[in-house]
């Protein structure tokens, strides 16, 4: 049987009842779907943007190359 795609529109009012009418076990399994979904998004937005992949490419050669300092350095240097 071949699956079909349905399109539907939901008031966001109508969504958010829904929502809140469910119990907790329900809504954390929607808070996760929704975080994967959100991730997914900002994923696929950061690797299209040049800008972010330009960013990335520069932070992962400075990285190589040891120009960069742990936690524990950054701490010790913003305590004194």
């Amino acid at each position: 049987m071949q699956m079909e795609n349905v399109n539907i529109s939901i008031p966001l009012q109508s969504l958010i009842d829904s929502i809140t009418k469910l119990d907790i076990k329900d809504k954390i399994k929607l808070l996760r779907l929704l975080d994967d979904e959100i991730a997914n998004l900002e994923e696929d937005l950061f690797e299209s943007d040049p800008t972010i992949r330009a960013e990335i490419h520069e932070a992962r050669a400075a990285y190589k190359a040891g120009d960069y300092q742990t936690i524990d350095e950054y701490i010790t240097k913003r305590q004194k």
